[in-house]
């Protein structure tokens, strides 16, 4: 238990962290040259790191926290409803098929304080107002997971080729590693197997039913852990090392791919040397195949979290204690004020531009008018 006792002393730290640098109800913050600014939403106070938000397009959408809650939106976060509250879980990840279909990850007990519920997934037929516990995983039990993702599988339906989605979920941070699947919306769930150099699990990005990629680091003790990217190319039958870093007290942490052949994925680091002060993001420009280390900045106080690219040039990372901001892959990067610790940003696509969502200690938004949103 050497590992978990280690990260939960790091969430205590962050915990703290969190309380302290919380920032206060402001304006929208300045941005980033040619980049919106980002306004905070009314949502619940929350003391940590909420971790997931997801929205089904620009109106209809959730997040839930630690605190075993979840909150319903059909206004583009105007406004929020608590929908759904359960103690002893964790909220760690959300997908939704549509507005009534979807799942909800849990991380699990044995990793934060206070978790006490063992089901890893429940999935909702009416959007979220009734969970229900999913008891249909195959292979070993799944303790918690991390990360969902949905890809669109081509199938012959009727005659015609049509395409039905895939819901893929990995998990977890301290371990244990679990990867699974399911191709009919959740109800039942495959599981495959990750070599063992990947030893924890934090986030799943498929680009198609083939390419995958999992964000994940060479140890479960994260004093000795190097951040690593596992890739399939057979739709998860198998996976290779495709990056890994040099550096102890590392881990990866979340993936953007804005195109099919340019991807990012954050890397955090818990090292405690503050000579060890500079921070890095990966990035591939050949489809996840080769990824080579972007510098982000050079502060011991910067922790990774989150990261979102709405073309192959201009995106955000969220990090404690501010976000980042880039128009140029990554070369240059701008602070962002949008919230302390922002672990998920969702960008939704529609004919108006694009509007972004970020969750963090706060919720945040955006909106990236239609002649802006592209390149």
């Amino acid at each position: 238990m050497k590992t978990i006792a280690i990260l939960a002393v790091l969430a205590a730290m962050q915990l703290n962290a969190f309380a302290q640098d919380k920032p206060a109800a402001s304006p929208p913050a300045a941005a980033a040259p040619n980049l919106p600014a980002w306004t905070k939403l009314a949502t619940e106070a929350y003391p940590g790191k909420q971790d997931d938000i997801f929205f089904v397009n620009d109106k209809v959408g959730w997040y839930g926290n630690g605190a075993g809650k979840l909150f319903h939106t059909t206004d583009g976060g105007t406004t929020w409803t608590k929908q759904w509250e359960r103690k002893g879980t964790f909220v760690r990840c959300l997908a939704f098929i549509d507005e009534k279909v979807g799942v909800m990850g849990n991380i699990g007990p044995g990793y934060f304080p206070g978790v006490t519920d063992p089901v890893p997934v429940y999935r909702t037929e009416d959007g979220g107002t009734t969970w229900t516990p999913v008891t249909t995983i195959e292979g070993a039990p799944v303790v918690g997971l991390c990360a969902f993702d949905i890809v669109q599988v081509p199938f012959i339906n009727a005659g015609k080729l049509d395409k039905r989605p895939r819901i893929i979920g990995v998990g977890r941070v301290g371990g244990p590693v679990a990867y699974i699947w399911s191709d009919d919306l959740g109800k039942t769930w495959k599981q495959g197997k990750v070599p063992d150099i990947g030893a924890m699990a934090f986030d799943v990005k498929f680009l198609d039913e083939k390419r995958g990629f999992i964000a994940s680091a060479t140890n479960a003790d994260v004093s000795s852990a190097n951040a690593l990217i596992l890739a399939t190319q057979d739709g998860g039958a198998s996976w290779e090392e495709v990056y890994r870093s040099e550096r102890p007290f590392e881990t990866t942490w979340k993936f953007s791919f804005p195109t099919d052949q340019v991807g990012y994925c954050t890397v955090q680091s818990y090292n405690p040397d503050p000579e060890a002060s500079v921070r890095y993001v990966a990035k591939t420009l050949d489809g996840g195949k080769t990824w080579d280390e972007l510098r982000l900045v050079d502060d011991p106080g910067v922790r990774e979290f989150g990261i979102a690219f709405v073309d192959a040039d201009t995106g955000w990372v969220g990090a404690m204690p501010h976000g980042f901001a880039t128009v140029d892959g990554g070369v240059t990067w701008h602070d962002v004020k949008f919230g302390n610790a922002v672990n998920k940003i969702r960008l939704i696509r529609t004919a108006e531009g694009v509007t972004g969502y970020a969750i963090g200690v706060d919720v945040h938004t955006m909106h990236m008018p239609a002649a802006t949103s592209g390149k």
